[in-house]
């Protein structure tokens, strides 16, 4: 039963849940819906096959993330039928940063001598040179976005939304992607219970 959900649930996200840095995770919700009501929950799809950008490990831990985020929550997740009904989306978009370092050396003198008699004298005044080097660094930024509807009504009522700098690097991912849903579920009206 929570097979074809764990197959297809938030493929896409776990690229973004792999990310560096600190993501940026933003939520919406209708506050005039009792979210309490609801005690399951299906995956509605994709939108835009966004689901093929990443592997089959990605996408079981992705899965299995939501799932025990949700079931902590009372919301039992069910194949169809559910009362709520889940969509994901993912895009990433190609950046690139710039940096400059500026190399100064020398610098600007001015020597003087004075003399007792008839003479006065100067030193020179000698000017420093610098050199500005840039370098590029491209990265890829990826915004995954977890769309929840109510089911009979079609009508959207919670949307978390999560955006990071992708760290392509797989070792860690058993820990970032559950921490990475769990910030983004942090933000669903539904709290765990303590």
């Amino acid at each position: 039963m929570k097979n074809a959900f764990k197959n297809s649930l938030l493929l896409v996200a776990a690229m973004t849940m792999t990310f560096s840095g600190i993501s940026q995770v933003t939520s919406d919700y209708d506050n005039t819906v009792d979210f309490t009501k609801f005690k399951s929950i299906s995956f509605a799809g994709w939108q835009d096959n966004s689901d093929e950008l990443i592997n089959d490990l990605d996408k079981k831990r992705i899965s299995d993330s939501f799932i025990n985020e949700f079931e902590q929550r009372n919301i039992a997740v069910v194949e169809q039928g559910g009362e709520l009904a889940l969509v994901g989306y993912f895009v990433i978009n190609e950046k690139t940063s710039t940096t400059a370092y500026t190399n100064y050396t020398g610098g600007m003198g001015y020597g003087g001598r004075w003399g007792y008699g008839y003479g006065m004298g100067y030193g020179g005044i000698g000017m420093g040179t610098s050199m500005t080097t840039y370098s590029e660094n491209d990265y890829k930024v990826g915004t995954f976005v977890v769309s929840v509807y109510e089911a009979a009504t079609k009508k959207l009522i919670w949307q978390g939304i999560s955006t990071k700098t992708i760290n392509e690097n797989p070792k860690k991912r058993d820990k970032t992607i559950p921490k990475g849903v769990k910030k983004i579920m942090k933000k669903y009206p539904v709290p765990i219970p303590k």
